[in-house]
């Protein structure tokens, strides 16, 4: 869920600045067949949902290994 919620900020924020500069992600250029306010609400929408699945994602869960795997001398 990080990943794909890393993914969708980063191409939300992708389209944002290269939008100023006049260039259109080629992914992204369907959303502006709606309209620029529409296009605007998707990209921001983008970066939201994004973020929430990034941080709800939480940490990747490590394997537990065990710290001494051999008997201790008094057992």
């Amino acid at each position: 869920m990080r990943k794909i919620g890393s993914y969708m900020v980063f191409f939300g924020l992708f389209a944002i600045v290269l939008n100023f500069f006049d260039r259109v992600p080629s992914i992204l250029m369907w959303i502006y067949s709606w309209g620029d306010t529409t296009a605007w609400v998707i990209k921001l929408a983008l970066v939201v949902v994004g973020a929430i699945l990034f941080f709800v994602g939480g940490k990747p869960e490590e394997l537990e290994t065990p710290q001494n795997s051999e008997p201790e001398a008094g057992e």
